[in-house]
């Protein structure tokens, strides 16, 4: 038996196994990838000692051969979100460092069952030389994902949870206190929010900043309502506001799309802006500048967000180590407010 053993050749997945890690992690640390823990790399290494294991030349070829690809993966169903003007901004900022490095761009969509396993394929089969993810939601299946590839990974926006080693993200939190600091030193008492998703780390961290921002100032914060990002959600979400809290002088909402549905609400039912509600929105889409009245904002400079990610995801192709990136907001005022 030992001699059969000794004659078979040691396949990556008995060390992976061995090791106590996937294969794609075995694989990363056998080919001196930057982006192993030294726990793993050093379980691997033993494996591999352990196991007589010698590395196909060939495969070890395909492994770290560059396909000249990088993905944006967003954590959605509808191909319309690309059109999104938040997405497109996004979009524009990282094609455009992406071609500097000459890395053509390819966008994927996973919320589906489908889409995932469209994605962990992608993942696995080393169809791109890096990825970046965006739009995650709490406990999103893409995060483990991200965990087991062999490829560099860079996050648009910290996901809920621990944060991940390389993302960039805007100012979330203190763009959303500054919004909400700004209606109270206009008078307004009565301040509430339209928030975000509360299952994603941008929901979260902007309603933290409205919240942080009321206590601070001795008021009570009012019960979040919660839209998903769309104008739509926006109209809705200020409707119920309006008939829970009538007194309401002042809000925040989460984004631009649901600042510009909260203006609607508001005419709908008789008030004015900013005379009754003062209202204030967040990234500085064009929505804000098209709205009636113009919408005050917080700007967050969002090409800059695609273009710093694409440049770290290079950076980490090129076996490179870059350092997370919190990008500034800056608040834009309009007659909303």
């Amino acid at each position: 038996m030992a001699k059969d053993v000794a004659r078979r050749r040691s396949t990556l997945d008995e060390v992976a196994e061995l090791a106590g890690v996937s294969r794609s992690v075995a694989s990363r640390a056998l080919n001196n990838a930057p982006y192993v823990s030294s726990a793993k790399r050093e379980a691997v290494e033993r494996a591999a000692r352990r196991l007589g294991y010698v590395p196909d030349t060939t495969a070890r070829a395909l492994a770290t051969r560059r396909t000249g690809v990088a993905a944006l993966v967003v954590s959605g169903e509808d191909p319309s979100i690309f059109a999104d003007p938040f997405f497109a901004q996004v979009i524009v900022g990282a094609s455009g460092a992406l071609e500097e490095a000459d890395l053509h761009l390819m966008l994927c969509l996973a919320a589906s069952g489908r889409g995932r396993r469209r994605v962990g394929e992608l993942l696995g089969s080393g169809g791109a030389d890096g990825v970046m993810l965006m739009a995650l939601r709490e406990d999103d299946p893409l995060i483990h994902m991200a965990g087991e590839t062999a490829m560099p990974v860079v996050f648009g926006g910290r996901p809920i949870g621990p944060a991940p080693r390389w993302y960039v993200d805007a100012d979330n939190v203190g763009g959303a206190r500054e919004a909400t600091e700004y209606l109270i030193s206009r008078g307004r008492r009565r301040v509430a929010t339209v928030c975000g998703r509360l299952d994603t780390g941008v929901g979260r961290a902007r309603y933290r900043g409205y919240r942080d921002a009321m206590l601070a100032a001795g008021l009570a914060p009012l019960p979040p309502r919660e839209g998903d990002f769309t104008e739509s959600s926006g109209t809705a979400a200020t409707a119920a506001l309006l008939t829970d809290h009538p007194e309401v002088d002042g809000v925040f909402a989460a984004n631009d799309n649901m600042g510009a549905g909260a203006l609607r609400a508001l005419r709908a039912a008789g008030r004015t802006v900013p005379g009754d509600v003062a209202v204030v929105g967040f990234d500085d889409l064009t929505v804000a500048r098209i709205a009636d009245p113009p919408l005050t904002t917080v700007q967050q400079p969002i090409q800059a967000l695609g273009r710093k990610m694409a440049r770290m995801l290079v950076a980490l192709v090129n076996g490179q180590d870059p350092t997370p990136l919190i990008l500034p907001t800056r608040l834009i005022v309009r007659a909303s407010a």
